[in-house]
């Protein structure tokens, strides 16, 4: 008890010369806090699409892909909170950011009862080249987050990208489909047959990536497929 009234006290005088912050809006966190403030937590635009079954992001996906569930944890906005944590998480070297975020849908996919709906969780891969550039797959870590409170195992290694693609931010729809379609393959077809998989992304704007891959995975004999991501646009 000592040894951890001592930590905590170390801790607090770290804090007093080194403040951590906010990640979304660079105020300072108090203590119990980590990455996020709770006050950005509370008013980023959560989407509470995990209790709608038939929500926008499900009809859309549903029109080409025949998903079970439809998520996303939030409401993706230009220049707002959620966009400069995902661009945190993505290009200045946060996965912890990532696990936070997996944690956080996580617990309210578990409230809700959905842990028992999936077998395994697969994250979007990133190509090999991206992968040793970034030092990690944001989408993995996202996936990773939701398998610790979910307690459903994922893996990064059953589906792999073979090509990598050009960035997909000034692309039309049809551009990004074109860019994608036959990007992905299976590593193990036994792997998949048979199993309720939820696949995970960082974003969805028009849908391209996770219906390649999604479309993919249908073809492969999966039981269902449904998915989440961090921000829908």
């Amino acid at each position: 008890m000592r040894n951890s009234g001592l930590t905590i006290l170390f801790q607090d005088f770290i804090a007093l010369f080194f403040p951590r912050y906010c990640l979304a809006c660079y105020n300072a966190l108090v203590k119990g806090e980590e990455l996020v403030c709770t006050h950005c937590i509370l008013e980023m635009p959560q989407t509470d699409y995990h209790l709608v079954a038939e929500n926008p992001l499900k009809t859309r996906l549903a029109m080409r892909l025949p998903i079970k569930l439809g998520m996303a944890l939030f409401k993706f906005t230009k220049s707002g909170r959620v966009q400069e944590l995902l661009h945190t998480l993505k290009y200045k070297g946060q996965p912890e950011v990532g696990l936070m975020l997996g944690r956080l849908y996580g617990e309210k996919l578990l409230t809700a009862g959905l842990e028992k709906e999936f077998d395994i969780i697969i994250p979007i891969p990133l190509h090999p080249a991206r992968l040793r550039k970034r030092g990690y797959n944001q989408s993995a870590k996202f996936a990773e987050g939701l398998s610790e409170k979910l307690h459903v195992p994922f893996s990064d290694k059953l589906v792999q990208r073979r090509i990598k693609t050009d960035t997909q931010t000034r692309r039309s729809k049809l551009g990004r489909w074109e860019n994608v379609r036959e990007v992905f393959y299976v590593k193990d077809r036994t792997t998949i047959v048979n199993q309720r998989i939820l696949l995970v992304d960082d974003v969805i704007t028009t849908g391209a990536t996770i219906e390649a891959c999604g479309q993919l995975l249908m073809e492969t004999g999966c039981q269902s497929l449904s998915i989440a991501c961090i921000a829908e646009a």
